[in-house]
């Protein structure tokens, strides 16, 4: 990725390598009818738009996002299974019969975790969250104790989880901010079980009546534009929200909306702001974690070079259509002294974007290399002495 270059042995050297690339000094803006939202890059991490994404809103059913990710960590550490089964309790039955979106759980029945999440994430039942929350931990109660753990260990501190489902209870709030946190935890940390969210439609086979089939709440998930997740929710004083998300190959957008006045409102303009993320911006992977970086010289080594690595994956988004640079800036004192082992950080390399300092990423050897023996070293010292060649 960065063009080699000759050293002087013990000297600080810097390496460029200019990429022409698209970008501007500030993001654009657009016009979207919603009080509270945030567009983000997932990749880069990088907020694309912004509006009010740190006012208190009522989470609603996207607070059964952060119910699924508990459930995945138990799932994770071995504390459940999916085809454990979990009893129905009659809190968790009146759910069902009570208006609200559910998937019609009967008093009594045994329902694994994994129907219970499908549920959940497909279909927003709120009868699914009470017994998946009582069957784990015992009380709906002791279940969003592990809700509020988990959402101050990936930081979202302006939230309070207050019940497993998000209906209307004034203690249970968050910020869009928050929930983009939390979406973007649940894609990255649980691939294996984020799938669930795309799925369009789950038929609840249920002992003692008929099966019912009900679609995903997601709208967008049906407009064939590359959405897989996550969740919509609705609350009287809230209005429609919708956390949603759109993947292509090489992109992932995440968009967090509360507000919206209308359910096509709420489809229409998340839909823009999906596509506006795409459209506008490019991201381009700066460093890939263990890929070459470079090949740099090595002293008095049984090899005369080594491989070092990117110890960490790093993504840059830009605007698109203005012109910019990337500088990669390599720094070490090199020739590499031996011995050198494998993993060790030997260099650094320090991205800049339009000329201000954006991060540095830490290069790793790729290898052991072992000094050569006495005889060796002796000859190339005197060499370096007599033609100043290393």
């Amino acid at each position: 990725m960065f063009i080699k270059n000759s050293m002087n042995i013990f000297k600080k050297i810097v390496l460029l390598s200019v990429f022409i690339l698209q970008a501007t000094a500030s993001f654009a803006q657009i016009e979207v009818s919603v009080d509270h939202v945030i567009v983000q890059d997932h990749y880069s991490g990088k907020i694309l738009f912004e509006r009010d994404a740190d006012d208190s809103i009522y989470p609603a059913s996207m607070t059964k996002i952060m119910t699924a990710i508990v459930a995945f960590d138990l799932l994770k550490n071995g504390e459940t299974s999916l085809d454990e089964k979990i009893t129905i309790s009659e809190k968790a039955w009146r759910m069902s019969q009570s208006g609200y979106s559910s998937m019609f759980i009967m008093l009594n029945d045994q329902v694994t975790v994994e129907n219970l999440l499908k549920g959940i994430i497909i279909v927003s039942g709120n009868d699914a969250c009470v017994a998946l929350a009582e069957g784990l931990s015992g009380t709906e109660e002791d279940f969003v104790l592990l809700m509020n753990e988990k959402a101050l260990e990936i930081g979202m501190d302006n939230t309070n989880f207050n019940n497993s489902s998000g209906i209307n209870d004034p203690d249970n709030y968050s910020t869009v901010r928050d929930i983009m946190r939390m979406s973007s935890y649940l894609i990255e940390n649980y691939p294996e079980y984020y799938t669930y969210f795309k799925e369009k439609t789950f038929t609840w086979n249920r002992t003692g009546g008929d099966p019912i089939k009900q679609g995903n709440r997601n709208p967008l998930l049906y407009k064939n534009i590359g959405v897989d997740g996550i969740k919509t929710g609705f609350l009287t004083v809230e209005q429609y929200s919708l956390a949603s998300t759109l993947k292509t190959e090489n992109r992932r957008i995440i968009v967090v909306g509360s507000g919206f006045k209308t359910k096509n409102l709420r489809s229409r303009e998340s839909a823009k702001l999906l596509n506006w993320g795409l459209k506008k911006f490019d991201t381009i992977q700066i460093a890939r974690k263990n890929e070459v970086s470079n090949s740099l010289r090595v002293w008095q080594g049984k090899k005369g070079n080594v491989d070092v690595l990117f110890s960490e994956d790093f993504y840059l988004t830009i605007p698109k259509r203005k012109k910019s640079q990337i500088k990669g800036i390599l720094n070490y004192n090199g020739p590499l002294k031996t011995p050198i082992s494998k993993g060790q950080k030997v260099a650094t390399l320090d991205i800049f974007l339009s000329g201000e300092f954006v991060k540095t990423i830490d290069l790793l050897a790729s290898e052991d290399i072992k000094q050569s023996n006495i005889f060796v070293r002796i000859f190339k010292s005197l060499n370096y002495l007599v033609w100043g060649d290393v």
